[in-house]
């Protein structure tokens, strides 16, 4: 973060200074008591649960610089080196000091959004750039109404940025594009995360073309053209360019000669007159667009594509996102960090395409936030594994899960399923059943925790 000054901040949000200087200094921000390095501005949330307005004269004994306050002054005594900053509501305070403060920075910021890959094509997004650019991206999952704001106020003296922007709700995504103002924005796809909230994905992909809504003129829109709902959109605002990637002919960046070798995809990359080998070495195939999406935002950009795709293969995965581990003689596909049909049917290809294993056993639990219609969708991922052959064994934990055994089990009734309540039961029997030759697919939403079991199979607790 560049230094600002308290009087800066309170400018900025149309706040009171109720004690402190104006001129103490600022670089960073935070939201949590715990994380209060010196020159902290900390910014106390009031939750359904907690109201940090509690920890002010904690993190005043910490040594914080500043703090936001919606309460006035607090009872306790407050070391007279912290400034207090009243503001009438603290989110919106943050929201907009980052929105002054990406006003102040003016580097270029790319947006990525969409249903599933957003991380992972932030990561390859990232990594392209960065064979030109110094490259600040969003640290972790900070997505969000809180999140965008705080990653936006750490952003230094990068050159570029890359920001992933996440909705779940209707409004989220204008409120955090008038904060990041992106330059161009990356859509990896409209899939049926937040359906439950939103209906349908005609009402998430509308939600998520509010990107615009804080958009500068002249903006890019880099647009999945595979996805039927991204390529037959007509909602791209005037004044604004349309890039389409892709597999197909009428991609304006494409991949052709795509192949797999061990679950891990090489394609040629085709932009503008330019033609450059890839070699991915994250698994699916479904990351060929992923990657293809990084590199047609980093041509954008004038990055030099055969750079861009060396840094793109060097990429080697995410934290519980189809991670492939060796352990004990078990290969282990952790893709546990959430779920969506999409992901899982992905998840399941990888596993599918594992046939140098004695058996394919996929762990499965709940696909979370997919409203009335998730029993389903559970079922149909259950059918469609059995259909596909891709695992030779099902677990399932959750309500959810059984729904997965279910459509497994009408598909072939002979089907070896187990079925699980309770993490530890499935946890205890899974890891008597398991034996050295075996593949282990771990996927479900990120609220089922099957990131633990994977973590401990893995050897990496």
């Amino acid at each position: 973060m560049r230094p600002l000054k308290v009087g800066e901040i309170a400018a900025a949000v149309r706040g009171e200074i109720l004690c402190g200087s104006p001129d103490a200094l600022v670089t960073h921000v935070s939201i949590d008591s715990r994380d209060v390095p010196e020159n902290t501005l900390f910014v106390p949330i009031v939750g359904e649960h907690t109201d940090a307005h509690r920890f002010l004269p904690d993190v005043a004994a910490k040594g914080a610089a500043a703090a936001f306050t919606a309460e006035g002054y607090p009872g306790e005594a407050m070391p007279e080196t912290m400034a207090l900053i009243r503001v009438p509501d603290t989110l919106a305070s943050l929201q907009d000091l980052a929105a002054a403060y990406r006003r102040k920075i003016r580097i270029p910021l790319i947006g990525i959004t969409g249903s599933v890959g957003k991380t992972t094509t932030r990561e390859l997004t990232a990594l392209a750039l960065s064979s030109r650019y110094r490259v600040y991206k969003t640290p972790a999952n900070h997505n969000s109404q809180i999140g965008v704001p705080l990653t936006v106020l750490e952003i230094g003296e990068e050159e570029i940025g890359v920001i992933e922007m996440g909705m779940s709700i209707p409004g989220e995504m204008t409120k955090i594009s008038r904060i990041v103002r992106p330059d161009a924005a990356v859509f990896t796809n409209i899939g049926l995360a937040h359906i439950e909230q939103l209906g349908s994905r005609e009402n998430i992909r509308a939600e998520k073309m509010h990107i615009q809504d804080g958009m500068p003129e002249n903006s890019v829109m880099i647009l999945n053209g595979d996805d039927p709902l991204l390529s037959q959109y007509g909602g791209i605002r005037p004044g604004f360019r349309s890039v389409f990637y892709g597999t197909g002919k009428n991609a304006d960046c494409r991949a052709e000669n795509v192949t797999m070798e061990d679950g891990l995809a090489s394609f040629t990359a085709v932009i503008g007159r330019e033609r450059v080998r890839v070699h991915l070495n994250v698994f699916g195939a479904h990351e060929v667009l992923n990657a293809m999406a990084a590199l047609t935002a980093a041509h954008e950009f004038g990055a030099d594509l055969q750079r861009a795709a060396e840094r793109v293969s060097s990429f080697r995965g995410y934290r519980h996102r189809q991670q492939v581990f060796q352990h004990d003689g078990i290969t282990v596909v952790d893709d546990s960090y959430n779920a969506s049909p999409s992901s899982m049917a992905a998840a399941l290809r990888i596993l599918g395409g594992m046939r140098k294993e004695k058996r394919r056993i996929a762990v499965l639990a709940d696909m979370l936030e997919l409203g009335e219609s998730a029993g389903a969708m559970h079922r149909e991922a259950g059918k469609n594994l059995v259909r596909n052959h891709s695992a030779d064994v099902l677990f399932t934990l959750g309500d959810l899960g059984k729904e997965i055994a279910e459509g497994a089990r009408r598909e072939n009734p002979d089907f070896e399923i187990y079925s699980f309540d309770d993490r530890e039961a499935l946890r205890d029997s899974l890891f008597s059943f398991v034996q050295a030759g075996d593949a282990v697919l771990f996927k479900g939403s990120n609220g089922m925790k099957l990131s633990a079991l994977a973590d401990q199979m893995s050897g990496n607790a």
